[in-house]
């Protein structure tokens, strides 16, 4: 345990996270605000204390989430940050000023508004409905955090979907779309269309929108919603690109053409292209905060911005001796996205990964991806009720890529000794780590108890 580290807050901090698990899980949300909305009402509108930049979509909200709040807290704001999930500890969901909450605050803001929570449980009880799930739970206590702070701003990621997610009782003067695709099928639609329908729901009345590029039917939604919001739309590859990449020691130079000006040679510390188009919406959805998209960013808040931005969990080194990358990558389009980052960006004669999903997502489509890149694969299993058994999803990826490429490993730690000593034995090899969110965060953990090299 690190030697700032308080024990008892540390424990206090637990319980908070104990309290949480408590309640329904995140993968079984309520299609409900009003019990998200009654509960903060309750504690005085806490989400009215400060602006909102809402930011949704498939892939890449999290990486985006993270750039445009580093990009305003380098312009001097006080920033907030909501994302979800977490890799390790829940208090990364809450961020304050750049910094995971700290388990003192985490439990004393817990301490505040239980109270109230447990009001609205009883209510909904007895109307015969289930009490505040964890995401509802969460998304109150992340709201109060930011007011008790107090932000300047919150950049706030949708947990699943926009109209009928708990983040939504908040109005977000700018609505961000990264990319939409098929995923979350059984909540959110089977088509693209349909999940863009229920994405679209966080645009609110005379709202900044800005949006990845997306397929034609996903914007003809997202056009229809800011009309009849009227709402202005900015979209990539209309008023906004990304004009170049190239590699570069650490990650790579972007130069965007943003809503209010052209921004060169910027350096941004993520891998792959598709960070780039991150970094392009974050921008543009800075302008559309700071400016009404009519003020182009100073070139020195920019510049910081992004060399501050992180993203945990997105194709970032965990070990060294030999090289082990973890990436969260859990449907298709975010394994073609790690696939091509993987060799865009490294040199590596071979990959073994270490695969594990849950069992809504589309296998088949993410392992199509990684066959390409992966030359062996452990197959493996979190814990958690929702991953597919090591034993059921070894004989698919085998079927897949080859029974000769596929291991199966029963549990994490094993998975990862045996491809990391396979890693070891020969030259430029390396170990990644993908396929569930859960995965990589139990990856994380073991690489930081083993203190591997890094």
């Amino acid at each position: 345990m690190s030697d700032d580290i308080d024990p008892e807050e540390r424990a206090g901090a637990d319980r908070v996270y104990e309290e949480l698990l408590e309640r329904t899980g995140e993968a079984m949300p309520r299609p409900r605000l009003d019990a998200t909305r009654r509960a903060v009402e309750l504690l005085g509108d806490p989400h009215r204390a400060y602006p909102i930049v809402h930011v949704t979509g498939t892939n890449g909200k999290t990486s985006t989430s993270r750039m445009i709040e580093s990009i305003l807290r380098a312009h001097g704001l006080r920033t907030g940050l909501l994302t979800s999930p977490h890799l390790v500890r829940v208090n990364e969901r809450i961020a304050i000023d750049g910094e995971p909450i700290s388990d003192r605050a985490l439990a004393d803001n817990w301490a505040d508004v239980r109270p109230y929570l447990e009001i609205v449980d009883g209510e909904l009880r007895d109307a015969g409905q289930p009490p505040l799930s964890y995401f509802e739970a969460l998304t109150v206590l992340a709201f109060a955090s930011f007011a008790d702070a107090p932000v300047d701003v919150a950049v706030v990621e949708v947990g699943m979907g926009g109209e009928w997610d708990s983040t939504n009782v908040a109005d977000g003067q700018v609505a961000v779309f990264a990319p939409i695709d098929l995923d979350h099928t059984s909540r959110l639609g089977s088509t693209v269309e349909q999940i863009a329908r229920t994405k679209s729901g966080i645009i609110k009345p005379t709202a900044r929108i800005v949006s990845a590029a997306q397929a034609p039917e996903a914007l003809a939604v997202l056009r229809d919603a800011a009309e009849k919001n009227e709402a202005e739309l900015v979209v990539e590859g209309e008023q906004i690109a990304v004009e170049s990449t190239a590699v570069a020691v650490g990650g790579q130079l972007i130069t965007v053409r943003g809503r209010a000006g052209r921004y060169e040679d910027q350096f941004l510390p993520l891998y792959g292209e598709h960070q780039a188009h991150n970094a392009l919406l974050a921008i543009a959805a800075v302008e559309s905060f700071l400016g009404d998209g009519a003020v182009a960013i100073a070139p020195d808040v920019l510049t910081d911005g992004l060399a501050r931005a992180t993203s945990p969990g997105r194709l970032q080194l965990i070990g060294t001796e030999p090289t082990v990358l973890v990436d969260a990558a859990h449907n298709p389009h975010g394994a073609a996205a790690l696939a091509a980052a993987l060799t865009e960006y490294f040199d590596f004669d071979e990959v073994g990964v270490v695969f594990g999903v849950l069992a809504d997502k589309d296998v088949s489509g993410i392992v199509e991806q990684l066959d390409p890149v992966g030359s062996l694969f452990w197959v493996t299993s979190t814990d958690s009720e929702r991953a597919v058994p090591a034993e059921r999803l070894a004989p698919l990826v085998a079927s897949l890529v080859g029974e000769g490429r596929v291991t199966e490993v029963g549990n994490v730690a094993d998975a990862l000794d045996e491809a990391r000593a396979w890693a070891a034995s020969g030259p430029r090899r390396a170990v990644l780590v993908t396929g569930s969110i859960l995965l990589v965060g139990e990856a994380m953990a073991i690489a930081e108890d083993d203190g591997w090299k890094r």
